[in-house]
């Protein structure tokens, strides 16, 4: 009989050895993500804007969440779920042609084209 209730000492010892424990709550979580905002900054003329950056302001809370264009004017922004306004960094000089609207961000959307046209020109 010693064998079986060493086998038996062993599975309880095996088994209580691979459980974690309790887990324990270390503290405010990040929010969770809700959605993705996605687009393109560019000239009038179609020349991608690299390095500009872009701000979606949350309408109700005022959060503010800022990604740079990339070499090819794109930008992704990853957002909690919400209504934003967008924004881009305008230079002197310019103004824009074609902004995004107000985008309404629900739980794993993906919001692609929310593109911004950027006149290059001085105003007169």
């Amino acid at each position: 009989m010693k064998p079986l209730r060493l086998l038996l000492a062993l599975s309880l010892l095996t088994s209580v050895g691979c459980h974690p424990g309790p887990v324990l709550d270390t503290g405010p979580k990040p929010p969770a993500v809700g959605g993705t905002i996605a687009g393109i900054v560019s000239t009038d003329g179609n020349a991608a804007v690299p390095s500009r950056q872009v701000t979606a302001i949350n309408t109700e809370t005022g959060a503010r969440f800022d990604a740079t264009t990339g070499t090819n004017g794109g930008y992704t922004l990853k957002v909690p779920e919400g209504t934003y306004r967008l924004d881009v960094e305008l230079r002197p000089g310019e103004k824009l042609v074609k902004q995004p609207g107000e985008t309404r961000i629900n739980r794993s959307d993906l919001d692609p084209q929310r593109h911004f046209v950027i006149t290059a020109g001085r105003e007169p």
